[in-house]
């Protein structure tokens, strides 16, 4: 969303930016949608290579990208109060894919 469709009015509002402040704001929107995109990449590789027999360093993968993820809801969520609500949405994911890894390495 960052990254391709920012200069939309329904998405760069809903990241609180005004249209005024859409030419300064940009360039750190499209970094952070690709960064985004490479953690999603990162965890997607690592269940790939869990799923190869590698299920140590896919673990790790996967871990470290949703961590990082989870990280970064948390961060959001507490820093903007506004924004908890897509903090919680960008967390969840992440941190069921925690859980379930760390259920799976119990196991």
């Amino acid at each position: 969303m960052e990254s391709v469709l920012f200069d939309r009015p329904q998405v760069h509002g809903r990241f609180g930016v005004r249209t005024a402040d859409l030419a300064v704001v940009r360039p750190w929107a499209y970094n952070q949608g690709f960064y985004n995109l490479f953690l999603a990449i990162g965890a997607f590789v690592g269940v790939g290579i869990a799923a190869a027999g590698h299920h140590g360093a896919g673990l790790a993968l996967v871990l470290t990208a949703c961590g990082s993820m989870l990280a970064a809801a948390m961060v959001l969520g507490t820093s903007q109060r506004a924004m908890l609500r897509a903090a919680v949405t960008q967390g969840t994911v992440p941190l069921l894919a925690v859980v379930a890894a760390v259920v799976a390495l119990a196991s």
